[in-house]
């Protein structure tokens, strides 16, 4: 009988084991308290507020700098002049830094990403590709990486944004794009942001986000204009 009892209890033990790494597969990592880093203020003094994720920090705002970290100014080119640059610039969406300078940050092309003068403020870098995957694998895979990511409500995301959660504290903002390096588009839809890896010597490889629970990666070309995002050294 007591034999019985204890193979009755090894086999409840064994049921919960199996339906707690089941939710887990499917929920990923659960994150019940974002964790603040701080904050860092780059070198026009703008001050973002940072957010621990894993064994990374990462600014939890769009970057909106002006300057390369030695103090040169990154060129404002408006949106049709971008046709042929093979040089770091910047712009904002529209053209409008009053509207969207604050919430959305800066769009850059991936030169000014790569620029030795330095992007990021001191102490701090863009994120390589694997420091993306590494984000996203830490929070659950890229499958429900956004969830966890983006800002909830429709405060900036367009509908449907109903399953966000933020729970990372990340606050992912959808600051759209100068895409096809003519055309502003996507702002409130797609948030997208360079990583420092290159792809071949006219693409590098970014993240974007949108109203699914996904992350997805792709390639882009170096002329387009992407939001940054910078991680702690």
């Amino acid at each position: 009988m007591k034999l019985d009892r204890n193979i009755l209890i090894s086999a409840l033990i064994l049921v919960v084991l199996f339906l707690f790494s089941g939710s887990c597969s499917k929920k990923g990592v659960s994150i019940p308290n974002p964790k603040p880093g701080g904050s860092v203020t780059d070198i026009d003094g703008n001050i973002y507020k940072t957010v621990v994720i894993g064994n990374q920090e990462w600014m939890a705002e769009n970057l909106k700098v002006t300057r390369y970290r030695n103090g040169d100014t990154i060129p404002n080119v408006k949106d049709t002049a971008w046709v042929t640059l093979l040089s770091g610039a910047f712009c904002w969406y529209n053209d409008d830094s009053v509207t969207n300078k604050k919430s959305y940050g800066a769009l850059y092309n991936w030169y000014a990403v790569n620029e030795n003068r330095g992007l990021a403020p001191a102490g701090w870098h863009i994120p390589s590709d694997v420091e993306w995957a590494t984000l996203t694998t830490f929070v659950g895979g890229d499958s429900i990486a956004a969830i966890k990511l983006k800002e909830k409500g429709k405060t900036h995301w367009l509908n449907p944004n109903a399953a966000s959660t933020n729970e990372t504290g990340f606050t992912a903002l959808p600051g759209g794009s100068l895409y096809n390096k003519e055309t502003y588009s996507y702002l409130g839809n797609y948030g997208y942001w360079w990583s420092s890896t290159e792809e071949t010597l006219s693409t590098a490889w970014f993240r974007g986000m949108y109203y699914s629970s996904a992350v997805f990666r792709n390639n882009s070309a170096k002329s387009n204009g992407y939001s940054v995002r910078c991680v702690k050294n």
